[in-house]
This record gives C-alpha cells, sequence and structure tokens, in this order.
C-alpha cells in the first residue's frame, strides 16, 4: 500500500509527512517519529504494521529534507537539537499535522519513536502534549529540559541494555525523573541489546554500538500493542 503525502509546515519550514490507513475503522490515531535519518524503509514499514493493525500512522519530518548521509544526519540534527524549544516546536508541528487531517478525525492521538524519534516522543510528553500514549523503541533519554510538569500519557520505554546511547546513568536519571512527576511508566529493558534493535539492517552498518535483535524486537512490539489495547480499551 503506498502512503499519502501530508505537506504541513513549522514556521517557515516546510515539512512532508507520510500517511497510512487502515481498511476497516481505525481505533487510533499514530504519529511515527523517525531515526536520525527521518523517514526511510524501515519507518514506512513501522507505518504499514500499525495500519494493519488499525491505525492511522503518519511518519513525521524532522528536517524537510532527506539526509543523503548519516553525516549529513547528524548534522541536520545538531541544529534542530540545538534549542530545546525549537525541538520541541518541530516535534509538535508533526502531531498537529495528525490531529488536523480528516482521517484522525475524532480518534485518540499516541506518538511512538525510534532512535531520535525515541527521545522527540518523550519530549512532545515533557511538553505536555495531549496523547493517550508515547511509546520510545531504543530512544535517547537525555534531554535539555526535564519536565517539570505532570504527565498525563502514558509512558512506554523499550530500550536496549547494551545500547551506549542511552547507557544506565541515563535509564536512571529517567526514571528519577519520571516519579517526579508522577508519570505512568513501563520500562522494558533488554539484557545483551544494543541500539537499533528494531531495525533488521542495523547489523549490516558495522557499527558496534548498533545491532538488531529479534526478540527485542518482537517483545516489544508485542509491548505496544498491549498497551494500546490497554489504554484505549
Amino acid at each position: 500500500m503506498a502512503l499519502e503525502q501530508v505537506d504541513y509546515a513549522d514556521g517557515g519550514v516546510a515539512l512532508k509527512g507520510w500517511l497510512a490507513r487502515p481498511q476497516g475503522v481505525a481505533r487510533a490515531a499514530i504519529v511515527i517519529f523517525p531515526t536520525i535519518m527521518n523517514r526511510n524503509a524501515p519507518m514506512d514499514r513501522r507505518a504499514q504494521m500499525l495500519a494493519d493493525a488499525g491505525y492511522v500512522a503518519l511518519i513525521a519530518d524532522f528536517y524537510g529534507e532527506t539526509p543523503p548521509d548519516f553525516a549529513a544526519s547528524q548534522a541536520l540534527s545538531a541544529a534542530l537539537k540545538a534549542d530545546v524549544d525549537v525541538y520541541r516546536a518541530r516535534i509538535a508541528a508533526g502531531i498537529a499535522a495528525l490531529r488536523a487531517h480528516p482521517a484522525a478525525a475524532g480518534l485518540p492521538l499516541a506518538a511512538i519513536g525510534y532512535c531520535q524519534g525515541g527521545q522527540a516522543v518523550l519530549e512532545a510528553a515533557r511538553s505536555g502534549e495531549d496523547l493517550a500514549l508515547v511509546a520510545s523503541f531504543h530512544g535517547l533519554l537525555n534531554t535539555d529540559r526535564k519536565a517539570d510538569r505532570t504527565i498525563t500519557p502514558r509512558v512506554l520505554v523499550c530500550h536496549g541494555d547494551a545500547d551506549p546511547l542511552a547507557p544506565r546513568e541515563d535509564v536512571l536519571a529517567f526514571w528519577a525523573e519520571m516519579d517526579a512527576v508522577a508519570a505512568n511508566w513501563h520500562f522494558h529493558s533488554y539484557s545483551g541489546v544494543k541500539h537499533g534493535f528494531t531495525d533488521p539492517g542495523s547489523d549490516a552498518r558495522g557499527l558496534p554500538a548498533i545491532g538488531y535483535n529479534a526478540s527485542a524486537d518482537r517483545q516489544s512490539w508485542s509491548a505496544l500493542m498491549s498497551l494500546l489495547d490497554e489504554v484505549l480499551g
């Protein structure tokens, strides 16, 4: 199934989302925040998986462009995240784009994310976005502005314990941050699992920090589906 282009903007930056629709009546609408590489085939696959499970899904756009390589994505990411208010506004624009789309009319909204996108959905929760649930998959846990208000979305974090981009000190700091604002959080940690564990292409990148793990991939997706069922009723 081809994804539908959704044009939106953050201030003067033109952005491009990609929408997948379920065949039947949708249960909810879910924004997917992608990896540092922005929209790619693994994100398209997740959008289709959500549509197959009965959800409207929109892949959000971080940069308004597709990085040609990892070095370019790092530069774009650094520029976006240099100011937390700019970063959070870009995240909010993706959520607003789905909320305003006719396919999401009247539906509860949730957000999930991968790697940088995992950090993005946690930033959305920290900044008070009106969402039913946020779920982070091998996401970064650090932030330039800790939560200072009650977090209302349910929070799911699926984390590889051998992920050097989110070491245990970040895990402990995240737990303390969530407890301080009375968040309702689930944290699933998979032993020996690296960053990027949901992407079967991770091993081909030849980076020691990144690796696919089929069990963690299955278990984390099952955790998302289960918590969506609980939250949506």
